[in-house]
């Protein structure tokens, strides 16, 4: 029993903010929040690559799990802001992490960071009140059923009826996450 509590003891690791593309490192860091996504919903998941690499890519703000010392990539979340006729709102898409440290509940930590990203952003940018953020959650993936009640802990709401993305049933969800904290 102690070997397994061991094992669940999650392995050094920061969560860092990809910087802006004028930035020396984005492109390597982008790359490696691209291979992540690729192992996962490419290789163990079988979507298609000419999806999972897409137009938002360039200009999204991404965040990258690496494990310290080494470096190591295992796990990303990305997020892009979205202007429309309802009002602006930020896109929650792409968490991932590696199969070998699910266990560790890094996702939970992507999500907060992304979270905190955004409120800081929302604040930067004027807005008072709360800040709006969707996501497209994979609704009954085997290997992803909890992930519509992964997201409601968050706070999230589940918006209108489930939709196919990518050959694969979603569901729209929706969080506002208060500016006040």
């Amino acid at each position: 029993m102690a070997d397994d509590a061991v094992l669940r003891v999650p392995p050094p690791h920061e969560i860092i903010i990809v910087p802006p593309p004028e930035h020396e490192d984005h492109d390597a860091l982008l790359q490696q929040c691209i291979q992540v996504r690729i192992a996962v919903f490419v290789t163990e998941q079988g979507f298609p690559l000419e999806v999972e690499v897409d137009e938002h890519d360039p200009t999204a703000t991404h965040c990258l799990l690496r494990l310290l010392p080494s470096l190591e990539p295992i796990g990303t979340i990305r997020a892009h802001k979205v202007e429309s006729a309802g009002g602006s709102y930020y896109k929650l898409a792409r968490l991932v992490v590696l199969k070998e440290y699910r266990h560790c509940k890094f996702g939970r930590n992507l999500v907060l960071a992304l979270h905190n990203w955004a409120k800081v952003h929302a604040r930067n940018s004027g807005v008072t009140g709360y800040v709006k953020m969707v996501c497209h959650s994979q609704a009954v993936r085997a290997d992803s059923a909890g992930a519509v009640g992964f997201y409601r802990k968050f706070g999230y709401e589940e918006q209108g009826d489930l939709f196919d993305e990518d050959g694969e049933p979603h569901q729209k969800m929706v969080a506002r996450l208060s500016l006040e904290e």
